[in-house]
């Protein structure tokens, strides 16, 4: 695999957030009945005329300027014409050659940490299809057009990856910097965020091979295992002497594999040409400077404030930027607990090891930093333990975001109260030192790791309640009399 080079691009769509649709006032909310959210506009009525939403433009503006682009004032609608069955128009609004926003850049790291900059070719508005709801058992199809008309941006990059690692690392923090600018809620498991895939193969300092393009995905752990399959596939024929077909692919997550779906259009089969329907866009320097002026504090410079004002590592700094919800409930405990460590802690550590193992996204967290800095207060004035601490958290995951409990009444429901009674305490030492007295012999013999396994044999004895300093203290003092 060494002697090949991989080369990665995405086209990045991300639904915009306004309330209505780009060309009419039906609402954009996700998850209502289908077809209820339609009019004669959205579905192609005969005589209809589309109104373009000015939020658009704007989001898309605020999009380009958080994204490095330059902003064209001179801009124009086009018509992409293409047949499918939830495109009710037979054909899509979008732009071709003068796109909103051009030649931007975002900062990553490549996979041995070195700053590298991934291009940004164009960023330009366009609406959104309906969708295929295909029957489990086969056989019919029902056609949804609520997201017709949903207004999205496309991010398009330059084949500037090489890795699946730097695909990773560049959509996170796309997605952080739109959460950020509040231009889109990026709810991947909605389809607000999804990203088409193009890669390509080729040995080094040979010319690029045939690229394939992954459409409509979703999900970052299915991109990563996408891009693992597509890599070696890509890889194994070049090996045996074969070309890669220039494809459009899915993939099939119960297959674990990429499976075709047509041979690669080029742009020309789109016939595009202006939308005589829809005026030009003429944007004021003072209307881009405007948008400009008011970004909020976008994540690079978050991460720099947070490793001055609360002395953050870099990395640390780093992961709780990397999303708008985990920063958000990082500086609401601070202000709260003011204990930026702790929080940090918690949060890098603790919550992402819950959102992990349950397979949820950051903005699925059911509570806030006041939670959070509650847990934080409890664990310092010796209520509870960091061990139970790490228990409410759970807890809190269980819970909705309308049903949330302080901990407090958790841990007083839980019966998570510390022990910090010495006499219990002592009694539980010194079940502890009977029960293991050659782990007391090591402790004597200078083997201090032999304490940390002595601590832990009572906190479990406790089931995580006992005061660990207490503990610490009277073991000390009780090996010493042995």
């Amino acid at each position: 695999m060494d002697e090949y080079e991989i080369v990665i691009g995405l086209e990045v769509h991300a639904e915009l957030a306004t309330k209505t649709k780009i060309f009419c006032n039906c609402p954009t909310e996700f998850g209502a009945e289908p077809n209820t959210h339609i009019c004669p506009v959205c579905t192609a009525m005969p005589g209809t005329l589309p109104v373009l939403n000015e939020k658009v433009v704007e989001y898309a503006v605020k999009a380009g300027l958080a994204t490095n682009c330059w902003i064209e004032q001179n801009s124009k609608n086009d018509r992409k014409n293409y047949f499918y069955p939830d495109l009710p128009k037979s054909y899509q609004i979008s732009q071709f050659d003068k796109p909103l926003c051009n030649d931007g850049y975002i900062e990553i790291d490549d996979d041995e940490g070195n700053k590298k900059k991934i291009r940004i070719l164009r960023i330009h508005i366009e609406e959104d299809a309906g969708k295929l709801n295909h029957s489990e058992h086969g056989g019919d199809t029902l056609v949804d057009l609520n997201r017709a008309g949903v207004p999205l941006i496309e991010i398009v990059s330059e084949p500037d990856m090489r890795s699946k690692g730097e695909v990773d690392r560049y959509l996170r923090s796309l997605k952080s910097i739109l959460e950020c600018i509040e231009v889109s809620d990026c709810k991947m498991q909605e389809g607000s965020l999804r990203a088409d895939v193009n890669i390509s193969v080729h040995k080094k300092n040979a010319p690029f091979g045939n690229r394939c393009e992954m459409k409509n995905m979703n999900s970052f752990k299915t991109i990563q295992a996408a891009l693992e399959y597509e890599i070696n596939r890509q890889i194994d024929i070049c090996k045996n002497g074969g070309t890669v077909e220039q494809e459009t692919l899915r993939w099939d997550d119960a297959k674990a594999q990429t499976v075709v779906m047509r041979n690669k259009e080029n742009a020309q089969d789109y016939r595009y040409f202006p939308d005589p329907d829809l005026v030009a866009i003429k944007l004021s320097d003072e209307y881009i400077e405007n948008i400009k002026n008011n970004l909020p504090e976008l994540p690079e410079k978050k991460k720099a404030r947070y490793m001055t004002e609360f002395e953050l590592s870099e990395k640390d700094a780093k992961n709780l930027t990397s999303s708008k919800h985990l920063s958000k409930i990082f500086e609401d405990a601070v202000e709260i607990c003011k204990n930026a460590k702790a929080a940090a802690n918690l949060i890098i550590f603790d919550i992402a090891r819950i959102l992990n193992d349950k397979e949820l996204e950051e903005e699925e967290i059911p509570f806030t930093g006041k939670e959070l800095a509650s847990i934080i207060k409890l664990i310092e004035d010796g209520t509870i333990s960091s061990s139970i601490g790490k228990k409410v958290l759970e807890e809190l995951f269980t819970l909705s975001k309308e049903n949330m409990k302080d901990p407090k009444e958790i841990i007083e429901e839980k019966g998570w109260v510390q022990v910090s009674d010495e006499n219990v305490i002592k009694e539980v030492v010194s079940k502890i030192l009977a029960a293991n007295p050659g782990s007391v012999a090591d402790y004597k013999s200078g083997k201090t790791k032999a304490m940390a396994f002595l601590v832990g044999q009572a906190m479990k004895e406790t089931k995580g309640k006992a005061n660990p300093q207490m503990l610490n203290k009277i073991f000390a003092e009780e090996i010493d009399k042995i």
